[in-house]
């Protein structure tokens, strides 16, 4: 029998992003409030339609450019930029009030980024604690703006996000995606304690992580941004995968 492509219904593939980055020494993530039906006025993860032209990794870029003006960095690491990957896919038939919309999350992961600037058909944007719009009910950050539930499915879509970066630090370098070019073993560490929302140890997680083959590498210079003594300053090592681990502790 003949392919016949009106025999299915159309429907429409967004990307919707989880951008992460540390703020204030809380993890936070990024919000739209909508300026157009569906959910108008409500909060929402920025993101938005694939045109017809593009693939879903670049729909991805443009929409991050779009809404923060971050580049996604280069695959050979030549040019520093955000860290992104995909993170899953939500198609259930009821997401979208519009008509039957598949959306495609990606993690976005990038250090201590500036204040956003709205755009498209978003009303305003802002950085809001993820501990803030995970809350059950009604919930209202630290300014005192009312932030959750989100729009759409987004809530579960973040949750998703949060909790591949809570587990991916354990096992991976990922976490130095949150800190800048060079950083301290204690601007590192703060990371950590603010993706997994607990206190560490100094001392243990010192030796942990310049332990741990790959991971971090001296850059032979020093820093007092934190007061106090001068810091020792390091930059990601080439190790992908930490061996050991970072385990979470439990709470």
């Amino acid at each position: 029998m003949p392919y016949d492509p009106s025999a299915f219904p159309p429907f429409a593939v967004t990307v919707d992003l989880v951008v992460l980055t540390v703020r204030r020494h809380a993890l936070c993530a990024l919000v739209v409030r909508r300026g157009e039906p569906p959910y108008q006025g409500q909060w929402a993860l920025p993101g938005g339609f694939v045109r017809v032209d593009e693939g879903l990794e670049a729909a991805a870029a443009r929409e991050l450019t779009e809404e923060t003006g971050l580049r996604v960095q280069d695959p050979d690491g030549r040019h520093a930029g955000a860290h992104l990957e995909q993170l899953a896919t939500y198609g259930d038939p009821q997401r979208d009030p519009r008509m039957r919309v598949v959306s495609v999350a990606y993690l976005v992961l990038a250090p201590d980024l500036p204040s956003p600037t709205a755009g498209g058909d978003a009303h305003s944007v802002r950085w809001a604690p993820v501990d803030t719009l995970l809350a059950p009910g009604d919930g209202a950050d630290r300014d005192g703006e009312r932030t959750v539930p989100l729009a759409f499915d987004h809530g579960r879509i973040l949750a998703d996000g949060v909790e591949r970066a809570r587990s991916k630090i354990e096992y991976s370098s990922l976490a130095t995606a949150f800190c800048p070019p060079e950083f301290t073993v204690g601007e590192l560490r703060r990371v950590y304690e603010a993706v997994w929302g607990v206190a560490l140890d100094p001392r243990n997680f010192h030796r942990k992580v310049t332990g741990t083959p790959g991971f971090l590498v001296p850059t032979g210079g020093t820093t007092t941004r934190q007061g106090g003594r001068p810091a020792q300053l390091f930059r990601a090592g080439g190790a992908t995968l930490l061996n050991p681990p970072m385990l979470r502790p439990e709470i």
